[in-house]
């Protein structure tokens, strides 16, 4: 069972001005996993609050998954990837540009995400976008390689072996462990819109 944290960063949610649907949307999704909720809540826009919060969900709470949802776009406030890399011990940068080439499959705006992936300490930090549509969208790509990215940050020492995925065709696609080719993982399909 794998502990998780999430932050959703929003200045108008955390002033309550704004209802926080990306942040349950991501506790309904992660309930597939063989994983329970350790703390959630909404904080600004602010880097350094976002910094701490990040050391603090890793460092006091180690929780073993750490997913933010916003602040990863183009506006002046936008800065969650600029707190999350001054956290991260290591990068995955296949994780943000899986996301990115699949939303690019639905719209030409998911070039403008800035988001990022890694790990620090035994923990695995993963931006996620804002709206509740396109935290599904994200999810969606790389949920069939979440457990085994947390076994191998735990310490996991077995080898990667090939997965079979039922592909969007109908046929089953062999990848390597954590590989992707579309399709319905764990209950999860994509709608095609970002």
């Amino acid at each position: 069972m794998f502990s998780v944290g999430i932050l959703t960063i929003s200045d108008k949610g955390s002033r309550g001005e704004r209802e926080d649907l990306s942040g349950p949307e991501i506790r309904r999704i992660i309930s597939e996993l063989p994983a329970r909720i350790e703390a959630c809540e909404v904080i600004p826009d602010e880097e350094d609050i976002i910094i701490q919060k990040l050391v603090d969900y890793v460092e006091r709470k180690k929780v073993d998954l750490l997913l933010t949802t916003g602040g990863t776009g183009l506006s002046p406030r936008d800065l969650t990837p600029e707190a999350t890399r001054k956290v991260l011990h290591k990068e995955i940068p296949g994780i943000a540009e899986a996301m990115r080439a699949e939303g690019m499959k639905i719209t030409p705006l998911a070039m403008l995400s800035r988001a990022l992936s890694g790990v620090r300490c035994r923990t695995l930090i993963i931006n996620l976008p804002g709206s509740p549509q396109a935290v599904r969208e994200n999810l969606t790509v790389i949920f069939p390689v979440l457990k085994h990215a947390l076994e191998k940050i735990q310490g996991d020492p077995s080898d990667c072996a090939p997965q079979t995925i039922p592909s969007p065709l109908g046929d089953c696609v062999t990848t390597q462990a954590g590989g992707h080719e579309g399709g319905s993982i764990g209950g999860i399909r994509s709608s095609k819109r970002y």
